[in-house]
């Protein structure tokens, strides 16, 4: 019990903050012009969904087994973008700011809907240098590991143990059984899209977070920011488009009281795409330590330690016609970063998407999720969820 409570104190505030925005190319592609002229541009996009969802929760401890219906938005919450360009002086700026939602109001906060701001940022970019980004976007460490997910227009896991079945927000996809998710964040990033053909590097300074124990007579601190990169290449071969990646993170935390340990998080994160004719292959992973394995900024604040996390995801899908079928397998090994104790967290999905246009889509998924813990710990769980709903974006 008490288990749970910490569990659900930790992560109920934060589901509607453990979705992603799907890549910036599929918001570009969909987006309505506002305005266009004079070498300025002003456009918005936006994404609406919502799932029938029924859950059969079995946990250690019978006084949390149950099945449980709801009607949930997906993975990804309801979103309204607006963007902004212009070319001036040789130079191209540009602007993003994007409004996160969620649908699921509560007993006891009404229709106090909360409004979540993801993305808020500037650019400045040229042919020949590349572009600066400053503001607030997702971070470089474990970005292309989600923006890639098949599952990412679809449900994915609803962990009880986690607080996300009665939770107000989103699910959490495959967070934290393959991936931590790439919290948004401040910073400033450069990108360098020109080294080569297929060839993109980005590199940038985040707002540093607390990682050790915050204690009452000492306080934690950061002598530098936390630094963010990644490296992708894409390349064709044999008929097949092949993308690839690997990014990373580092940071050190130190505390004004000695007594306290000093944390360097340092994660690596990788994976390679492969797409033919209507099949699409994904296999990426992380390993990681002195960092939350669920969230990449530790939000929650959890005393971490310099101890390891790994996991990777596998994934396949199949496109023919209006229709793909998707699998996906999931695994994270947590010595016990993210909850305080040892375990394995795993999500098995098979999921069905029907495109009936441009704008709209309708999505059939099963999902079982585990948690693999000590007997007495309180955090063993199966949970099955059968999901349905539709996605609507412009």
């Amino acid at each position: 019990m008490n288990n749970n409570k910490i569990a659900s104190t930790r992560f109920l505030p934060l589901t509607l903050a453990a979705a992603v925005a799907m890549a910036t190319a599929q918001h570009a592609a969909a987006e309505i012009v506002l305005y266009d002229q004079d070498e300025t541009t002003f456009s918005t996009d936006g994404y609406i969904n919502a799932f029938y969802v029924n859950s059969d929760v079995d946990r250690e401890g019978e006084q949390f087994d149950r099945r449980q219906s709801r009607v949930k938005m997906g993975f990804l919450p309801n979103w309204i973008g607006f963007n902004f360009g212009k070319q001036i002086d040789g130079l191209k700026l540009g602007g993003r700011s994007s409004f996160w939602v969620t649908i699921n109001d509560s007993e006891t906060n009404g229709t106090d809907t909360a409004i979540d701001v993801r993305q808020f940022y500037g650019t400045v970019s040229s042919p020949e240098w590349g572009e600066v980004l400053v503001g607030k976007d997702f971070g470089l460490f474990s970005r292309s590991n989600i923006f890639l997910d098949e599952l990412l227009a679809g449900y994915g896991n609803v962990s009880d143990t986690l607080g996300l079945v009665d939770g107000n927000g989103v699910s959490f996809g495959n967070i934290g059984t393959g991936y931590p998710y790439p919290f948004p964040t401040s910073q400033i990033t450069y990108r360098n899209n020109n080294l080569a053909e297929g060839l993109r590097v980005a590199v940038g300074i985040m707002d540093p977070v607390d990682t050790n124990d915050d204690s009452a007579v000492g306080k934690s601190y950061q002598e530098e920011p936390r630094f963010e990169s990644e490296v992708s290449y894409q390349f064709d071969v044999g008929g097949a488009t092949i993308y690839s990646w690997l990014n990373g993170a580092y940071q050190t935390s130190d505390n004004t009281d000695k007594a306290v340990d000093s944390v360097t998080s340092q994660g690596l994160g990788y994976g390679v795409q492969a797409k033919m004719a209507g099949f699409s292959v994904t296999a990426s992973g992380f390993q990681a330590e002195g960092i939350n394995p669920f969230f990449t900024n530790n939000a929650g604040e959890a005393t971490l330690r310099e101890i390891d996390s790994e996991g990777y995801l596998l994934q396949g899908s199949y496109t023919f016609g209006k229709n793909r079928v998707a699998l996906s397998y999931g695994k994270t090994e947590d010595d016990g970063n993210g909850l305080g104790t040892a375990a394995d967290y795993e999500t098995r999905g098979i999921a069905y998407f029907r495109t009936i246009n441009d704008n709209l889509k309708l999505v059939a998924e099963y999902n079982q999720y585990e948690i693999d813990a000590a007997e007495g710990s309180g955090l063993g769980e199966d949970t099955n969820t059968f999901a349905v709903g539709a996605v609507l974006s412009w």
